[in-house]
Protein backbone atom coordinates (compact mmCIF):
# COMPACT_ATOMS: atom_id res chain seq x y z
CA UNK A 1 0.00 0.00 0.00
CA UNK A 2 1.51 3.21 -0.89
CA UNK A 3 1.06 5.98 1.64
CA UNK A 4 -0.11 9.95 0.52
CA UNK A 5 3.00 11.31 2.24
CA UNK A 6 6.25 9.86 1.46
CA UNK A 7 9.86 10.17 2.84
CA UNK A 8 10.51 12.37 -0.50
CA UNK A 9 7.39 14.46 0.00
CA UNK A 10 8.54 15.42 3.51
CA UNK A 11 11.73 15.93 2.36
CA UNK A 12 10.42 18.61 -0.35
CA UNK A 13 8.11 20.20 2.11
CA UNK A 14 10.65 20.65 5.02
CA UNK A 15 13.31 22.06 2.20
CA UNK A 16 10.50 24.58 1.34
CA UNK A 17 9.09 25.35 4.67
CA UNK A 18 12.88 26.35 5.08
CA UNK A 19 13.28 28.21 1.89
CA UNK A 20 10.17 30.01 2.72
CA UNK A 21 11.64 31.00 6.75
CA UNK A 22 14.99 32.48 5.05
CA UNK A 23 13.33 34.38 2.93
CA UNK A 24 11.65 36.09 5.00
CA UNK A 25 14.74 37.13 6.65
CA UNK A 26 16.18 39.23 4.19
CA UNK A 27 17.19 42.63 4.26
CA UNK A 28 14.57 45.05 3.27
CA UNK A 29 15.88 47.83 1.28
CA UNK A 30 13.73 51.98 1.45
CA UNK A 31 12.90 52.56 -2.04
CA UNK A 32 11.00 55.67 -1.47
CA UNK A 33 14.57 58.16 -2.24
CA UNK A 34 14.63 55.99 -5.96
CA UNK A 35 10.98 56.86 -6.60
CA UNK A 36 11.40 60.52 -6.60
CA UNK A 37 11.98 62.56 -10.02
CA UNK A 38 11.91 61.07 -13.67
CA UNK A 39 9.20 58.37 -14.31
CA UNK A 40 10.89 56.04 -17.09
CA UNK A 41 8.18 55.17 -19.66
CA UNK A 42 9.08 53.39 -23.23
CA UNK A 43 11.57 55.19 -24.23
CA UNK A 44 13.58 55.09 -21.12
CA UNK A 45 13.48 51.50 -21.09
CA UNK A 46 14.16 50.78 -24.93
CA UNK A 47 17.63 52.98 -24.53
CA UNK A 48 18.56 50.72 -20.72
CA UNK A 49 18.47 48.03 -23.00
CA UNK A 50 20.57 49.09 -25.77
CA UNK A 51 22.67 49.97 -22.84
CA UNK A 52 22.56 47.41 -20.42
CA UNK A 53 25.80 45.29 -21.76
CA UNK A 54 28.03 48.62 -20.97
CA UNK A 55 26.02 48.83 -17.69
CA UNK A 56 26.44 45.53 -16.70
CA UNK A 57 30.49 46.14 -17.19
CA UNK A 58 30.30 49.27 -15.08
CA UNK A 59 28.06 47.26 -12.14
CA UNK A 60 30.65 44.87 -11.68
CA UNK A 61 33.00 48.01 -10.50
CA UNK A 62 30.88 50.74 -9.42
CA UNK A 63 28.00 49.76 -6.62
CA UNK A 64 26.00 53.51 -7.88
CA UNK A 65 25.45 51.40 -11.60
CA UNK A 66 22.43 49.83 -12.10
CA UNK A 67 21.08 48.17 -15.47
CA UNK A 68 17.36 48.63 -14.29
CA UNK A 69 15.58 51.83 -13.70
CA UNK A 70 13.54 51.45 -10.43
CA UNK A 71 11.63 54.59 -10.84
CA UNK A 72 9.90 52.93 -14.25
CA UNK A 73 6.19 53.21 -15.31
CA UNK A 74 5.91 49.28 -15.35
CA UNK A 75 4.75 47.61 -18.12
CA UNK A 76 6.01 49.90 -20.90
CA UNK A 77 9.43 50.29 -19.49
CA UNK A 78 10.07 46.58 -19.07
CA UNK A 79 8.79 45.99 -22.84
CA UNK A 80 11.12 48.65 -24.05
CA UNK A 81 13.43 47.23 -21.95
CA UNK A 82 13.21 43.50 -23.00
CA UNK A 83 13.29 44.58 -26.81
CA UNK A 84 16.21 46.96 -26.19
CA UNK A 85 18.27 44.56 -25.01
CA UNK A 86 17.09 41.70 -27.51
CA UNK A 87 15.25 39.65 -25.76
CA UNK A 88 12.68 38.98 -28.09
CA UNK A 89 15.24 38.35 -30.82
CA UNK A 90 14.22 41.44 -33.10
CA UNK A 91 17.81 42.60 -33.91
CA UNK A 92 19.12 38.87 -34.51
CA UNK A 93 17.29 38.40 -37.59
CA UNK A 94 20.51 38.97 -39.58
CA UNK A 95 23.01 36.77 -37.28
CA UNK A 96 20.56 34.03 -37.39
CA UNK A 97 20.51 34.03 -41.78
CA UNK A 98 24.30 33.16 -41.33
CA UNK A 99 23.43 30.00 -40.00
CA UNK A 100 23.47 27.31 -42.59
CA UNK A 101 21.38 24.47 -42.43
CA UNK A 102 22.79 21.29 -44.42
CA UNK A 103 20.25 17.86 -45.15
CA UNK A 104 21.73 14.89 -44.90
CA UNK A 105 22.07 12.10 -47.13
CA UNK A 106 21.65 8.88 -46.57
CA UNK A 107 23.98 6.87 -49.19
CA UNK A 108 21.31 3.62 -49.70
CA UNK A 109 24.05 1.58 -51.77
CA UNK A 110 25.09 -0.30 -48.13
CA UNK A 111 21.34 -1.61 -48.20
CA UNK A 112 21.32 -3.37 -51.94
CA UNK A 113 24.08 -5.67 -51.32
CA UNK A 114 22.29 -6.91 -48.25
CA UNK A 115 21.49 -10.48 -48.02
CA UNK A 116 18.30 -11.43 -46.46
CA UNK A 117 18.84 -14.28 -43.81
CA UNK A 118 16.29 -16.99 -43.08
Amino acid sequence: MKTIISQKNIIFLTFMLLVLLLTGCANNEAVKQCLTGHTYGFLGGLWHGFIAPFDFIGMLFNDKITMYAQNNNGGLYALGFLLGSGGWGFFGSKGANKVRTSRVHFQNQKFDNAEIVE
